[in-house]
């Protein structure tokens, strides 16, 4: 087993790649971070496969050179809108095997787990994850590991998530052409969920919402397991846009204006700050307030979060939910971010995502915009670690529900 694994989050504003190391007492270190400003990407999507690659390239060279170790391949992520999901559920008959008793086996949960995953879906698209969410054995709901129970009818409700095959082949080609080979891609909100959630979180029902610069991608929890995903096609961008337009400056001012001196949420300005705005063309500079700016940013950021709540409430039909909602991405270093969610979902429970503090030297990933790309490397640990307790005792991970160290790891051997 390798004790190096890379995770790389190629993303609208930004590439981040992370190196983490496994050390002899099974723990993750992270021995090198790095980021690029992207190139070649629109709204989370690869539109320039020469410039992405070069980005790529930068990045990982960038994480080794500060890791001091050469690597030679990664896990990445997707998300934005070439993201669909859906439930299924499956059904069989639990096989005796020559036993007057008919106890539920692992590969009785293998045949649910394959019967749940057997929908149509457009030949345009992959199937990334397939992601159990209950087990119910002979009507009785509510079963996280139906193994070892008596029963002659077994059904499960799985969470399936697609992506669309050009944009992973693209993913693949950058990665390729910049001399990494690829070794899995997961869903960017799942590796975000695995960095910064608690079990407590996602057994109540909780909400991840990540706040890209292209999109605002969004993941609904309960009981443990994904039930619904979402992408908003608006994100940071868009913000620097108004920011841009309304002030008369290029997108690169109004986005160091947006990172330096931003706000959304109004009530939260306690003085006045004042913002200077560079003139353009031998205009002199103006001047500004904050609270000028957040009058700016608010409505945009809070037509983003109504919008997210909208979805949910349309795709799952929830209206309310016992855990918290959790921000991550560039999007929730905002200030006044949090604030202004507790006031559109109508609650307190809202925090931002930061990735737990791990072992090794660096320290700059414990932001919300490193969530996704250290939820890679703890996800592919624990699927690794997982596939080789597997052969230990030859029975596949895919069906375990049991350990939470990795809500998730059950079903890993089936992407990596």
């Amino acid at each position: 087993m390798s004790n190096v694994v890379v995770g790389l989050d190629i993303g609208t504003s930004f590439v981040r790649a992370a190196i983490g190391e496994i050390n002899d007492e099974g723990s993750i270190e992270i021995i090198g971070v790095a980021a690029r400003e992207s190139a070649g990407l629109r709204n989370g999507v690869i539109v320039n496969i020469e410039a992405a690659m070069t980005v790529i390239r930068e990045t990982l060279e960038a994480a080794e050179q500060n890791a001091g170790y050469e690597v030679t391949s990664c896990v990445t992520s997707i998300g934005g809108v070439q993201i669909e999901s859906l439930n299924s559920r499956g059904l069989v008959a639990v096989t005796s095997h020559g036993k007057s008793n008919r106890e539920i086996t692992s590969q009785d949960v293998e045949r649910v787990i394959e019967a749940a995953n057997a929908v149509q879906i457009p030949m345009d698209r992959e199937m990334l994850h397939v992601i159990p969410q209950d087990y119910i054995v002979d009507g009785l709901h509510g079963i996280k590991d139906p193994i070892h129970m008596i029963g002659v009818r077994l059904e499960a409700e799985v969470h399936i998530v697609t992506a669309s095959k050009t944009a992973i082949q693209n993913v693949r080609s950058c990665i390729n052409r910049a001399g990494y080979v690829l070794e899995g891609v997961r869903l960017k909100t799942l590796a975000a969920t695995e960095a910064v959630a608690i079990e407590e979180e996602l057994e109540l029902g909780s909400i991840l919402i990540d706040m890209g610069a292209g999109t605002t991608d969004v993941l609904v929890l309960i009981h443990g397991a994904p039930v619904c995903t979402a992408s908003i096609a608006v994100g940071g961008n868009l913000v620097t846009n108004d920011i841009a337009i309304v002030k008369g400056i290029s997108t690169v001012v109004a986005e160091r204006i947006k990172t330096e001196s931003g706000c959304c949420w109004l009530p939260g300005i306690e003085e006045i700050t004042q913002v200077i705005i560079p003139g353009i063309g031998g205009r002199p500079p103006e001047e500004t307030t904050q609270a000028e700016l957040c009058q700016i940013i608010q409505p945009r950021v809070e037509e983003i979060f109504t919008m997210v709540r909208n979805a949910v409430v349309h795709k799952t039909n929830l209206t309310q939910l016992s855990g918290n909602i959790i921000l991550t991405g560039g999007g929730a270093q905002m200030k006044g971010v949090v604030e202004l969610a507790q006031h559109v979902f109508g609650t307190t429970a809202v925090r931002l995502g930061v990735p737990e503090k791990l072992g090794g030297i660096e320290e700059e990933y414990r932001r919300p915009e490193y969530a996704t790309v250290i939820g890679l490397i703890v996800g592919s640990k624990n699927s690794t670690s997982s596939k080789d307790n597997r052969k230990k005792s030859k029975t596949r991970d895919t069906v375990r529900s049991g350990e939470k160290h990795n809500i998730f790891e059950r079903l890993k051997n089936m992407f990596f």
